[in-house]
């Protein structure tokens, strides 16, 4: 049922980009001194969603098209930065602010959940 609402599908969809970007964050620093690493980061979310009515094709196993939403396939793209000497792109300092942001896209998204289904719970008559 709450998979048709555009809103919760939208809060669901950042809350699986701010995991996967969190988790690429997580792994640019575990090889933070990794000789050669380059550090990954995700394309914003707005370039990622893709929002098509709910009426849009639906999967029927995991290896087809989605049809709407961010489809969780990590769309990861270099972060670019200046190479250390030893080839390594990571700057623990960067990770700091990617890692902020994923914060910051998950609260989002808890905050629109939350919202939205308070409204639901208001339009159903049950305000608890």
């Amino acid at each position: 049922m709450f998979d048709r609402i555009d809103t919760l599908r939208m809060a669901s969809s950042l809350t699986a980009h701010a995991a996967e970007r969190q988790k690429l964050v997580a792994r640019n620093v575990a090889n933070a001194d990794t000789p050669g690493f380059r550090a990954l980061d995700l394309a914003g979310f707005a370039q990622t969603y893709r929002g098509q009515p709910a009426s849009a094709m639906r999967a029927s196993r995991p290896g087809h098209l989605t049809g709407a939403g961010w489809d969780g396939v990590a769309r990861s793209v270099d972060a670019g930065g200046q190479p250390a000497p030893n080839g390594n792109t990571v700057s623990l300092e960067e990770e700091m602010f990617r890692s902020a942001a994923a914060k910051r896209q998950f609260d989002l998204s808890l905050a629109v959940t939350k919202s939205a289904l308070s409204l639901v719970r208001t339009s159903l008559g049950r305000r608890s």
